[in-house]
């Protein structure tokens, strides 16, 4: 009987953090004995369209939950509401958030709700000021609480969270993913147009 694989949902929604994860994904994706699936919850719909394509990133749960004026509260319930039948859905042992958005923190909630272990990437910045910036020091704050591993992308991010009680064996020391996903783009052969 073939041993079961490890599933990992990576779930983002800005362009920003669909940047940051793409390296992530395709390094998950080409990793044998890991069953991994993408939810986009698409915060900013066509910008992260554009690097979805860019990727190649075909996600296997599409929430699309913007809507046009939409308060974080209301933003907020959308996602608690959609991601809920996600993870019911996909049953990740691992669920992987990147960075500090209202994404990260409702994903890593719920997560923790269905007792499913975090990995929250670019995890420790911090301002030390709850309200700059507003609403992202509080949301990486509620992600970095529950997250089971912490990859920073600084000694000083990881100085951060273990002032803070982190274990050391609970943080990663990554650096960026951006300098991957640049990497990856600035090999591709390119034609500028003339003219």
């Amino acid at each position: 009987m073939p041993e079961r694989q490890l599933r990992v949902l990576s779930i983002f929604g800005t362009r920003p953090e669909a940047i940051k994860m793409a390296p992530v994904v395709e390094r998950l994706v080409a990793t044998s004995g890991v069953e991994s699936s993408v939810c986009v919850t698409a915060q900013h719909r066509q910008m992260l369209d554009q690097v979805l394509d860019l990727f190649d990133i075909q996600p296997d749960y599409d929430l699309d939950i913007m809507r046009p004026d939409q308060a974080l509260s209301e933003l907020t319930a959308a996602l608690f509401t959609d991601l809920d039948p996600v993870l019911q859905d996909a049953q990740p042992d691992w669920v992987l958030v990147q960075g500090d958005t209202t994404t990260v923190m409702a994903a890593a909630l719920l997560a923790y709700y269905h007792q499913m272990r975090v990995g929250h990437v670019e995890a420790g910045l911090r301002t030390g000021d709850k309200w700059q910036p507003f609403p992202e020091e509080v949301n990486r704050r509620i992600a970095g609480a529950i997250a089971d591993l912490h990859f920073a992308p600084t000694t000083q991010a990881r100085e951060n969270l273990m002032h803070e009680g982190v274990p050391s064996e609970r943080v990663i020391v990554t650096g960026n993913p951006v300098i991957d996903a640049l990497q990856t783009i600035a090999a591709r052969p390119y034609e500028f147009e003339s003219g």
